[in-house]
Order: C-alpha cells, then sequence, then structure tokens
C-alpha cells in the first residue's frame, strides 16, 4: 500500500508540474507576441537620440534627413563618418519622435544637442 502511494504522489506532483510549465510559456510567448506587434507596424511616440542632418545657409539651415541612433557614442562614431564624405551640417541630438519600424517618421521636437 506505501508503494502505491508514493507513487500516485509522484505521477500527481509530475502533472501539476507539467500544468505550472504549461501556464508560465504560454504567458511567456503571449508577451513576446506583444512586444513583436509593438515593434512590427505601430507608431510610437518617446524620447529617441537621432542623428539629424542639416542643409542649407548656416543661418537658415533646415533638417532634411534623420536617423536613429542607439546611443551617444555610435552617433558620434556615425557623425564623424558622415562629416568625411558631405558638406551638410551633422548634430548628434536628443529629441521626441514618432518611431515606427526603428526608424524616426517624424521629429517633434529637439531637446537637446549632444
Amino acid at each position: 500500500m506505501g508503494k502505491i502511494k508514493i507513487i500516485f504522489l509522484i505521477i500527481i506532483g509530475f502533472i501539476v508540474y507539467k500544468g505550472f510549465v504549461a501556464i508560465k510559456n504560454f504567458e511567456i510567448g503571449i508577451d513576446k507576441e506583444v512586444a513583436q506587434i509593438e515593434e512590427m507596424g505601430f507608431e510610437k511616440e518617446g524620447q529617441v537620440i537621432g542623428l539629424m542632418m542639416y542643409l542649407g545657409d548656416p543661418e537658415d539651415l533646415k533638417l532634411v534627413e534623420h536617423l536613429l541612433v542607439k546611443n551617444k557614442s555610435k552617433c558620434f562614431e556615425m557623425k564623424v563618418i558622415a562629416e568625411e564624405n558631405s558638406n551638410a551640417y551633422y548634430e548628434c541630438a536628443r529629441v521626441i519622435a514618432i518611431t515606427k519600424e526603428g526608424k524616426i517618421i517624424r521629429v517633434i521636437e529637439e531637446i537637446e544637442v549632444l
């Protein structure tokens, strides 16, 4: 009788464990799906670092291009390369922008020049 109880408890423990793992994996899977959907095609507004390219006279510069950059050091690196290969004015700036799929769609406000 003692061996049957132990086997029964082991089987119940295994079933509970499998149920817990299945529920946990389901929750993690949903979190990953939500993250992928957010990255996929929705516009998001927030603070980002961008490499800005301006053209025109020094008194009247116009923002022509902007590129989303992961961090300041990468931005400065890209700025040096861009200035060597172009006559445009470049600056790294922290901006409030609308982003979509890892790209800046529209710059709303320039917060600070880095």
